[in-house]
């Protein structure tokens, strides 16, 4: 028989929460509906989160309750719409650098184009550029952990992120192409751009996943008498399939600016993006009440980078930087012995990634050589009768 410890408990308790501060700190009022539980002092309200307590499911719960999503989040909405006008811009801007780069102004064959690069250069400026975007991450990351948090991260790294669009935008009008002005702005927008995207990238996805307020599974009766499980797994799976389909629809967005490359000018192109990606910081900014914010807490990427220079400062032992290895030298080092083991896991799991490169020279294909190739396809004969 269905387990019913929870049924001892008052139907008002059975929706209660309580609100503790992300930072997990010992002192921290709880309430649950009005009910105060002072625990110590009040912790700063951005840092917030619901924590639902009471009717914890039984193992048999769990057997025969179906497991459903909690309620999604104001602010996971909000986040990726964010990332959604983040991607649009990306891609968006991305799809017509190829043609930009390879072809000259005015072609002769009626290509569109602006800088005359010939097809090798233009490839290898567009694959820059992606190696850039995917590097960049690791310095958004450094900075929201160890310094300004991911909100604040991702705030100003969009104001840079818009910024090197605007270069780009203003860098492609036909006045700048005349003058000389669009192979520098190019190659400043790219830094500039890449920058900007490794604050958003690195932050955005577990920014996301904080704004889920349950943090533990939970008995909910619905209006129709139905009892569920309430499951904080289910309803993270959820938000990310809306961040994923968010990133997807906002692909899309290449298909526009090519269009408006070849029948308006890559100004269009460009002016789109930046105008996108400038709907997305209004969203990113009018609701930051609306999001659940952590504080920096640290991180442990500088603790690997300098693990891994005593390291090569020793012949690439690895050994070398256990504290049990340097009870004799001056410096000071914030880890553990267990921290150098865990660092050795991580490195033998690294070796995958050393086949990613194959990968992304294959697959990088598409946003250069294969839009060139594309170019000189006479598809007539395929369309005649």
């Amino acid at each position: 028989m269905m387990a019913s410890s929870w049924r001892a408990q008052s139907s008002e308790q059975r929706g209660a929460y309580t609100t503790v501060a992300q930072a997990e700190t010992p002192g921290a009022e709880l309430t649950a509906h009005g009910k105060e539980l002072e625990i110590g002092s009040r912790p700063d309200q951005d840092l917030e989160s619901a924590v639902y307590v009471g009717s914890k499911p039984t193992p048999e719960d769990f057997l025969f309750l179906p497991r459903v999503a909690d309620n999604l989040p104001y602010g996971a909405f909000l986040v990726a719409i964010v990332e959604l006008c983040e991607r649009f811009a990306y891609y968006g801007l991305a799809g017509p650098f190829q043609n930009y780069m390879a072809n000259s102004y005015h072609d002769a064959n009626g290509l569109p184009g602006a800088l005359g690069l010939s097809q090798s250069r233009a490839t290898a400026l567009s694959n820059f550029f992606q190696f850039w975007c995917y590097v960049t991450p690791i310095l958004g990351a450094v900075v929201a952990d160890q310094f300004l948090g991911r909100y604040l991260t991702i705030k100003y790294f969009s104001i840079i992120y818009m910024a090197g669009i605007a270069v780009l935008f203003a860098t492609s009008l036909p006045w700048s192409i005349e003058r000389g002005a669009a192979f520098p702005g190019l190659l400043a927008a790219m830094v500039i751009i890449g920058l900007g995207t490794g604050g958003i990238k690195s932050n955005v996805s577990p920014l996301i996943a904080e704004q889920v307020r349950s943090t533990s599974a939970f008995v909910e009766t619905r209006k129709d008498g139905k009892q569920v499980i309430v499951d904080p797994e289910i309803t993270v799976q959820r938000v990310y399939m809306i961040y994923y389909m968010c990133i997807n629809v906002g692909s899309v967005s290449a298909i526009a600016t090519t269009l408006l490359e070849l029948h308006v000018g890559f100004w269009s192109a460009y002016l789109l993006p930046l105008i996108m990606f400038c709907i997305g910081y209004a969203v990113l900014v009018r609701g930051k009440d609306r999001y659940i914010i952590k504080p920096p807490q640290g991180g442990v990427i500088g603790s690997c980078f300098r693990a891994l220079w005593i390291a090569a400062r020793n012949g690439f032992d690895i050994e070398k930087a256990r504290p049990s290895a340097r009870r004799k030298r001056s410096h000071t080092i914030s880890w553990d012995d267990s921290f150098i083991d865990e660092l050795k896991t991580a490195l033998m799991a690294c070796k995958v990634f050393l086949f990613f490169p194959i990968y992304w020279v294959a697959y990088s294909q598409m946003m250069n050589n294969f839009v060139s190739q594309g170019m000189y396809i006479d598809i007539g004969p395929l369309f005649q009768g």
